[in-house]
């Protein structure tokens, strides 16, 4: 055996090699999932992306000095098998592969830090400490394979409803939203921020010309939550829409959602599977309950609310037990809203805002945008903000602002919904909490 490919080349993953292929030759590579040795036949688990092939070497087939060699191996190193397909009723699959050559392309150590084979389970910090074992279970891979399709149907969605996508800075001079919740950075001889949201770069895009934008991309919150639901650092898929209102915004986010459902649900059957998890497509349109009548269901289920009040963890939970799958809350106080936020012409101290939940969890946040230049001024101020450190976000404002709205939505709470995840920290590669920094 050699730890160099020379002239090897994989031919086929796991889930390519099917019974009727039965005396072909293939190439095939990977982790050493398993390997169990009877004395007279060794079997060897390969995995790769796709799957696990059972590689079947019996000492009377096989050359004895690969047997030998095949006897040193250790789980999860790398390896390149060469050999022949054959059927094997009790084989993943429905094949295995007698081996005519393998090679050692990198050797574990041992012991592993965690059981790839999840029969012993390991705690999450454990997991996410060597993140890069742990993402080859496939039981982990799945979500990701989830993940990606969603953002590929999402941005497909997006192009195809004639939106441009945009990039905006991630370092910002000022606060998007107000608060505290920010990353304070050093940059040069001043303080800059890691930005909160696109949000003020999305509406100076509407001043612009360019209707509708959409970004794809990390935001920061230095909110020191400690939660199955919250991280510090996540993907945001934003969306502003010129000459449309928050019944506009609510359309098209109720549309993109059913649509990166359904194409999951038909891209992503085999990590479906593999998670066990029944993704069921919503139908439309998502109901839609007024703020009022959301604090009234509240207080009927014997969770006090206050009329003013953000949604608390408990509050959240009575609608999750109320509502099943995705609705909306819109006519949210304009008190408790970004200053950016419209309100209601009927009713000034509601607002034009939404939030998009799935049962307990919410997944987007997006509204009407005060376009009016004094309006948003007034509004900056009362949110105890300079307007100084806002200057040219409110120039968008003085030269023909269009209405305006739009929503973001939480890459990884929105794959929660598709994998059943119920720890936010099973849907990012690497987590960043504020406990966790590394790896």
């Amino acid at each position: 055996m050699t730890d160099l490919l020379e002239d090897c080349r994989r031919t086929h993953y796991s889930k390519q090699i099917k019974p009727e292929m039965k005396d072909e030759d293939v190439v095939i590579m990977g982790w050493i999932h398993e390997m169990r040795d009877l004395g007279g036949i060794i079997f060897v688990l390969l995995r790769d992306r796709d799957g696990v092939t059972q590689v079947t070497a019996p000492s009377k087939k096989i050359e004895p000095e690969l047997f030998e060699e095949l006897k040193k191996l250790k789980k999860e190193s790398v390896i390149a098998v060469k050999g022949r397909v054959q059927e094997s009723a009790k084989a993943p699959g429905g094949v295995e592969i007698i081996p005519e050559t393998i090679k050692l392309l990198s050797e574990s150590k041992l012991p592993l830090p965690l059981d790839t084979t999840e029969k012993v389970r390991a705690e999450i910090d454990t997991r996410l400490d060597s993140r890069f074992i742990d993402l080859r279970k496939h039981s982990v891979s799945a979500i990701f394979k989830v993940k990606s399709r969603m953002l590929h149907s999402v941005r497909n969605f997006l192009e195809s409803e004639n939106y441009t996508e945009i990039n905006t800075p991630k370092l910002v001079g000022s606060a998007t939203e107000g608060g505290t919740e920010l990353f304070p950075i050093t940059y040069f001889e001043r303080e800059a921020f890691l930005g909160q949201s696109p949000q003020l770069y999305k509406q100076m895009m509407m001043a612009s010309g360019f209707d509708n934008v959409y970004e794809i991309a990390p935001i920061f919150r230095a909110e020191e939550h400690d939660t199955l639901r919250h991280l510090n650092e996540v993907i945001s898929i934003d969306v502003e829409t010129a000459f449309t209102d928050q019944i506009d915004a609510m359309n098209i986010l109720e549309k993109m959602v059913v649509k990166a459902i359904t194409d999951v649900k038909e891209h992503c059957k085999d990590a479906l599977d593999t998670l066990e998890f029944d993704l069921q497509i919503p139908e439309t349109p998502f109901p839609r309950i007024e703020y009022d009548e959301m604090v009234e269901m509240v207080n009927n289920k014997g969770v006090k609310m206050e009329h003013g009040e953000d949604m608390s963890r408990a509050a959240e939970k009575v609608m999750g037990e109320l509502m099943d799958g995705y609705y909306f809350i819109t006519a949210w106080p304009t008190d408790i809203k970004p200053f950016y936020v419209q309100p209601s012409a009927e009713d000034p101290a509601k607002s034009c805002a939404f939030d998009l939940m799935y049962k307990d969890l919410e997944i987007s946040s997006g509204a009407m945008r005060i376009h009016n230049h004094d309006l948003l001024v007034e509004k900056i101020k009362s949110k105890g903000l300079n307007p100084d450190s806002f200057n040219r976000y409110l120039a968008a404002f003085e030269y023909g602002m269009p209405p305006h709205a739009g929503w973001g939505v939480g890459a990884e709470r929105f794959t929660m919904t598709m994998t059943g995840q119920t720890n936010i920290r099973e849907t990012v590669l690497f987590p960043r909490d504020r406990r966790r920094l590394t790896p």
